[in-house]
């Protein structure tokens, strides 16, 4: 496996070493290689889109909360902006109080390809890290920002993509949160040679990888390779499968999609054990399944492959 981190070394010699050593770390040879893959340990999560908690209806969060909660879902993650929404309305400690599950981890969009707009963009995504540290969250989920593929020209962006992906990672790591890069449809980094070409430069002090397998294979990407390419810092996941049917805009509970879950699961759970895996599914119109059903065919999945949920 050719190791695509990049960390800031003085030459290139010292830059291939450093990977083939990973490499060889993460395959096992440099320690005494298992006999079995290592027992499912992750603690998988879960995102409020099925339920509709977004920002134009953070309300919704009301609605997501008891069902995470009964079906034993770890920890929970919504956008920034719906937590400073409750937050600011006073309702959001007394929602959280009422449900035993913690929150985890926020979905952050960020404007990192228009220079003129960094400054903007680092002060909400400041407010919003301000608002995760309260409640207890320790990861930023940064997308890249919606643009308009058709006219977007990734390569003369890509020095401003990846300079503004630093700077939000520090200014995130200032407050206290880990942040990844959260590659999306429709957004600045969307593709897969989009997502090695900005994740090959930034600095991975500031900004691991927090991939949506689903929207990866969605894009034409193996989304299991990219993960393999990417693990020493693929330490946040939104866990999603992609049939390319009619309901939830292509993707479909866990299991009955595209996407090798078992590979990536298996990947994630070897390497980093503690990482944040969360169930992701989008709503759509005509859904087969309430928002509940899909959550629970997804646990049953998960519960299939070895993975513990909380009684």
């Amino acid at each position: 496996m050719k190791q695509r981190i990049r960390p800031r070394f003085v030459s290139d010699a010292g830059r291939r070493a450093f990977c083939q050593r990973m490499a060889l770390a993460l395959a096992g040879g440099l320690v005494a290689r298992p006999a079995l893959a290592a027992a499912p340990r992750l603690k998988i999560g879960v995102t409020g889109l099925i339920w509709g908690a977004t920002p134009r209806t953070p309300e919704n969060l009301e609605l997501a909360l008891p069902d995470m909660a009964a079906l034993g879902y770890h920890c929970f993650e919504t956008w920034g902006s719906v937590m400073q929404a409750l937050d600011a309305k006073g309702t959001l400690a007394d929602l959280l109080a009422k449900h035993a599950i913690p929150f985890r981890s926020a979905f952050m969009g960020v404007n990192v390809h228009d220079p003129a707009k960094l400054k903007d963009s680092l002060a909400q995504v400041i407010a919003w890290g301000k608002v995760t540290r309260k409640y207890g969250g320790t990861f930023a989920v940064v997308n890249a920002g919606g643009v308009d593929r058709a006219a977007f020209d990734f390569a003369a962006a890509r020095p401003h993509i990846v300079s503004g992906l630093n700077e939000h990672g520090k200014a995130l790591q200032d407050l206290g949160l880990h942040a990844g890069l959260h590659q999306h449809t429709g957004s600045a980094v969307d593709s897969r040679d989009e997502v090695y070409a900005v994740m090959d430069a930034v600095d991975p002090r500031y900004m691991k990888f927090a991939p949506d397998v689903g929207q990866l294979q969605k894009a034409g990407a193996d989304a299991a390779k990219v993960v393999e390419d990417f693990l020493p810092i693929v330490v946040h996941m939104h866990l999603k499968d992609y049939s390319g049917g009619e309901p939830f805009l292509g993707y479909c509970p866990l299991g009955q999609g595209k996407v090798d879950l078992r590979k990536i699961l298996q990947l994630v759970n070897d390497a980093h054990p503690d990482a944040n895996v969360m169930y992701e599914l989008d709503g759509s119109k005509d859904a087969p399944y309430t928002p509940r059903q899909t959550a629970e065919i997804s646990k049953a999945f998960l519960v299939k492959q070895g993975y513990a949920f909380r009684s």
